[in-house]
């Protein structure tokens, strides 16, 4: 498998994904500045995805899949032992319904105004009020638990990445003691901390 990325992305998350797994997948760097963008080996990003969004994850057998929770639930599927997501039922659907609030709530509903250099500064205070809700929702979920749903699951390292984006876009957890011990929990988990160290590194060199 490869995987298509950009350091400190969403697509962190599949690199998380893939260490808790023990997976063997080569990491291919997108330029995402470059106009077009390209991949390190001189591909043509939009020939892959014509969005020109990371990640997308070639499958051994080709198949290109793009969308993060999508790419997230395939690694799981494909690596089982792992644990990442229930096989099927009840707490499947939990873990996907955490995928979803991640993807849409977080990830577009306010991250995305908020790291983008362009959005308008009204744009950006209405991401910032958006955000106290939907971080009060995942607060109250995380107090008394360690996981977002029972283990850790490819939702937690979803989530995660949003909580490096928050400290990024100084987005105070403060006011949220739960999802912040949650954030400092996993930070100190080895996959999370491997996958951020080789990220961040990756991150400032191209600053």
């Amino acid at each position: 498998m490869d995987l298509y990325f950009s350091p400190m992305a969403c697509s962190m998350a599949t690199r998380i994904a893939a260490y808790e797994a023990g997976a063997q997948i080569n990491f291919l760097r997108v330029d995402t500045r470059a106009s077009p963008k390209r991949v390190e080996d001189g591909t043509a990003f939009l020939s892959l995805n014509p969005m020109g969004q990371v990640p997308v994850l070639r499958a051994d057998d080709g198949e290109l899949i793009f969308e993060n929770p999508v790419i997230l639930q395939y690694v799981a599927d494909r690596f089982p032992a792992a644990g990442l997501i229930p096989a099927e039922g009840a707490e499947r659907r939990r873990v996907q319904k955490w995928l979803s609030f991640i993807g849409s709530e977080l990830h577009t509903g306010v991250f995305i105004a908020l790291l983008d250099p362009k959005a308008p500064e009204g744009a950006k205070a209405f991401a910032r009020a958006a955000a106290a809700p939907r971080l009060a929702v995942l607060d109250a979920h995380l107090t008394g638990r360690e996981f977002l749903q029972g283990r850790f699951s490819v939702a937690d390292a979803y989530l995660f990445v949003m909580l490096t984006w928050a400290r990024h876009v100084a987005l105070d957890l403060t006011p949220y003691p739960a999802l912040a011990a949650y954030r400092d929990r996993l930070q100190a988990r080895p996959s999370v901390a491997r996958a951020l160290g080789e990220e961040f590194t990756l991150f400032k060199a191209a600053a």
